[in-house]
């Protein structure tokens, strides 16, 4: 069946664009469009920051921070979070440098000898390592005033709030990048984890849609879903046909 036309396109960018996420309204997920657009032929996570690559096979999605510190500058920020309805986790492999913390900070002086530290102290070298990087020098503060951040909760809801924190600014590795030792070849960002729906399998729909050269969106007024075809032709089904519109506007066969 038809319903009215609309385009989604297949890219931003450089960046491939494919279920759950979509360029614009009525495309992709509709849980994802609130969250991440195709804005000047960049994706950008709208909650924070930019987007600058997805793996689709792992289903994970790297965001860059511009606020965020890394070893070639050094910015000042107001931390990082997501909001507690957004459809992403963070992934096992961040990890979360807060840098320039002040040493009365909570960090470091909870006030009960019973809480666990908020600082990996088995982690160290990380912070030796950054604070060797000219840029992260021209903060001007000791190596004990970086913690790496390990809270218990890292769950959905999860917030830096470097002010209340103390702290200046924040760096996130999501991969050493094979040179543990090489903070310059470090890749910094934030991986997010996403998931298709609670069995976390690609909708059967979708994936007929997307083979046959379709891209997966939805209709805007019930989310039901949607194929929309090469020429901004939308069916609920795919893209596997050969037809022509006739002049009452019923899909004939070509």
């Amino acid at each position: 069946s038809l319903i009215s036309s609309q385009t989604c396109q297949r890219s931003c960018g450089n960046q491939l664009i494919r279920y759950p996420f979509g360029t614009g309204y009525g495309c992709g997920d509709p849980r994802f469009q609130k969250y991440v657009k195709c804005n000047q032929q960049k994706l950008i996570l709208t909650t924070y920051t930019g987007c600058h690559t997805i793996d689709y096979d792992n289903q994970v999605l790297y965001i860059e921070d511009p606020t965020m510190s890394t070893c070639a500058s050094t910015q000042q920020s107001e931390g990082f979070g997501l909001d507690w309805d957004a459809p992403f986790t963070f992934h096992g492999d961040n990890i979360f440098v807060l840098l320039g913390c002040s040493t009365t900070s909570s960090l470091y002086n909870s006030g009960n000898s019973t809480t666990v530290p908020l600082c990996d102290n088995q982690d160290a070298p990380t912070c030796s390592l950054l604070y060797s990087c000219p840029a992260i020098c021209t903060l001007n503060q000791p190596i004990p005033t970086c913690c790496v951040y390990t809270p218990v909760d890292l769950g959905p809801t999860f917030n830096i709030d470097l002010q209340k924190l103390q702290c200046a600014s924040y760096a996130s590795v999501y991969s050493f990048n094979g040179q543990d030792s090489s903070p310059e070849s470090w890749k910094y960002g934030v991986a997010l984890n996403y998931k298709f729906n609670v069995r976390n399998d690609l909708p059967g729909t979708c994936r007929v849609c997307e083979e046959s050269k379709g891209v997966c969106g939805y209709n805007s007024f019930q989310n039901s879903f949607i194929c929309n075809c090469l020429g901004g032709l939308n069916t609920t089904t795919d893209c596997y046909f050969g037809a022509s519109w006739s002049d009452n506007g019923r899909l004939l066969p070509s």
